[in-house]
């Protein structure tokens, strides 16, 4: 059985669990990494592998978010995890999304982006349907990792360049920091940190539960382009602006959410938005719906993956495609919090983000996380 010592102990290895034992380990930390399955199988691999920026909320997430794509462009090279492409184009088929962007571009957070004519997003995104959108928001921060791949290289990169220990398959039953319990025997941290996705009853359930940690459920979908359809940039639509809260909380923001609320009741009442992201092979990533509870069924609705592509439609002429894979992704939700952090005693950690947007933020939170324990 495994007896083992090290500084930190990180439990679960998506994007939140590793970006804390890169910081660790760029600390001079000894690291150990724990996860039930063989490999990331959560949230971190299901989603857009989007590094967004543009549109997060105002403060701390936004700041996060910036320095997360600072540390992203460090990794992908020393890991080699491939860059697909860069940026970010929102499309507006509404005077009221005119008036969000044009309020969104006076704010801190767009003074790098741009107004677009649908001429200038159209030699952004050369597939945009011109004669539909009426202006555009251009945003050079974003960037696009393959999520299923990016996701085992960095793992790959920690355990060979920085000496990360990995232990897959392997269950973790009790923490009592610096004991921690697992399947295969006890292994001795200094500190643990606990990131546990969407998980909220394995380990400290009463402290998870304390902040209404309950569960997302989104519909994502591939498709391939019968021709080649290149994208430019990622792509998103009039209603990221009113879902995404950089976008959403600005004032001039209610008045689209009205009309959506009554024109597209439908993409709203399913907590449907729309990005577009490119693979290498050229098929585009699809999504994305919104569905809340304890326990979302694991069930995938035609309806409304037919909805996300007639939102697709509406914005991109891509002729004629197929849906090469659907899948059904869950990350944890909170009221009012976009993370957590607890604090169980000195050298423990909880360490949840809860607004679907750990791939943008998870690197700084790393930072910030590790500092706090070995300050």
């Amino acid at each position: 059985m495994l007896h083992a010592s090290f500084d930190l102990a990180v439990v679960g290895a998506g994007i939140v669990g590793l970006s804390h034992a890169l910081a660790a380990v760029r600390r001079g930390k000894k690291v150990v990494v724990i996860d039930r399955d063989a490999a990331a199988n959560g949230a971190s691999i299901r989603n857009f592998g989007f590094v967004t920026i543009t549109g997060q909320q105002a403060g701390d997430c936004y700041e996060k978010a910036r320095r997360s794509r600072e540390i992203w462009g460090e990794v992908a090279e020393q890991a080699r995890i491939p860059i697909l492409h860069e940026g970010l184009t929102v499309t507006a088929r509404h005077r009221e999304s005119e008036a969000v962007i044009d309020a969104f571009l006076e704010t801190e957070m767009g003074s790098e982006c741009h107004r677009l004519t649908p001429a200038q997003a159209v030699e952004k995104v050369p597939q945009l349907r011109s004669n539909t959108i009426t202006a555009g928001l251009y945003s050079p921060h974003e960037i696009r990792v393959e999520s299923k791949d990016a996701l085992p290289r960095l793992a790959a990169w920690l355990e060979e360049a920085h000496g990360v220990a990995f232990l897959w398959q392997t269950s973790v039953r009790h923490v009592e920091t610096p004991r921690v319990e697992t399947s295969r025997g006890e292994i001795i941290a200094e500190s643990v940190i606990i990131c546990p996705g969407d998980d909220s009853v394995s380990l400290f359930s009463d402290r998870i539960n304390r902040f209404g940690v309950s569960r997302c459920k989104l519909q994502m979908l591939r498709v391939m382009p019968d021709k080649p359809a290149p994208l430019g940039s990622a792509v998103m639509s009039d209603l990221g602006l009113a879902r995404y809260l950089g976008y959403a909380e600005l004032p001039e923001a209610e008045a689209l959410k009205v009309l959506l609320d009554d024109v597209q009741a439908e993409e709203r009442s399913n907590g449907i938005h729309l990005i577009v992201v490119q693979s290498a092979d050229g098929s585009l990533i699809v999504g994305d719906s919104h569905h809340y509870g304890a326990t979302p069924d694991p069930f995938s609705s035609k309806h409304v993956d037919d909805l996300i592509l007639a939102e697709m439609d509406r914005v991109l002429d891509l002729g004629p495609y197929s849906v090469s894979e659907r899948w059904i992704g869950t990350y944890a939700t909170a009221p009012d919090r976009w993370r957590l952090t607890d604090a169980p005693d000195p050298a423990t950690r909880i360490v949840v983000v809860t607004a679907g947007c750990g791939a943008s933020t998870a690197f700084a939170i790393g930072e910030e996380t590790i500092s706090d324990l070995y300050s």
